[in-house]
């Protein structure tokens, strides 16, 4: 089980805070789009006010959506299920962000606060933009795996070594899984729980050969033994028997860098 030394890393770790500043650059670019077009009725008004209008109401939604995507992560799987991630996406954030459009748009051009009866009319252009800026998210998320590489001779072993707990140090590495909180180390002497992010570990793993195989598994290249396929999907069976699964969004990269 975790010790002292096993707290998570400080600070936001390097692929979330990407993932955050990409869907600040797909909402500065909506924000753009929606002013430039004069979009949902707004196209008689001067566009400076435009900007002023849907800069601060799509990086609200953004900053929202945002946190939302942490509360779906972990209950619908976006390599497997985009278009169900879209859906839930959008139905958790459309709420409140439509009470914040319905708000904002009152004051900014009517200097009060609309009646509730207009609420409903705000529904269907929120869920218009939601939907569109969640499929870009959630698309643009699915990237090729992220690869960690051996060093050449004389460069320090993987930071991630470290970690292992006293009676695995040494140990050949074979896997690391993402339970809840806590990671699995599958090691040629067995495995244990740790408390870290994946995301945390596999910058730490710089320095082994291996990659992400689904949003849930980092594998060591060399502990592979044998790879099968059926029904559309793959998985890997790593020494000691432990068997990885191998998520659509990765196959093809993985296929194509000779995993199996």
């Amino acid at each position: 089980m975790a010790g002292p030394d096993d707290s998570p890393a400080p600070g936001p770790p390097g692929p979330l805070r990407a993932r955050f500043d990409r869907s600040l650059g797909v909402a500065l670019g909506a924000a753009a789009l929606l002013a430039l077009t004069g979009a949902f009725g707004t196209i008689g008004v001067p566009l400076w006010l435009r900007f002023a209008y849907w800069a601060p109401l799509i990086l609200a939604g953004a900053v929202w959506g945002r946190m939302c995507s942490r509360l779906v992560e972990g209950r619908v799987d976006p390599d497997e299920q985009p278009w169900l991630t879209v859906a839930v996406m959008s139905a958790a954030i459309a709420g409140p962000v439509v009470v914040l459009v319905w708000l904002f748009t009152g004051l900014m051009f009517e200097g009060r606060i609309y009646p509730p009866g207009r609420l409903l009319g705000f529904v269907g252009p929120v869920l218009v933009v939601t939907v569109a800026l969640s499929a870009v998210n959630v698309f643009m998320g699915r990237a090729v795996p992220v690869q960690t590489h051996a060093g050449a001779g004389g460069t320090a072993p993987a930071r991630f070594l470290d970690r292992l707990p006293p009676r695995l140090r040494g140990a050949a590495l074979h896997a690391v899984q993402a339970e809840d909180h806590y990671l699995r180390l599958h090691t040629d002497r067995g495995s244990d729980l740790i408390l870290m992010r994946l995301s945390d570990a596999v910058a730490e793993l710089e320095g082994l050969e291996g990659a992400r195989t689904h949003r849930s598994w980092w594998v060591a290249r060399e502990a592979v033994r044998d790879a099968t396929r059926g029904d559309g999907r793959a998985s890997l069976t790593l020494e000691g028997g432990v068997v990885a699964p191998v998520s659509r969004r990765y196959a093809r990269a993985l296929r194509e860098a000779g995993w199996y």
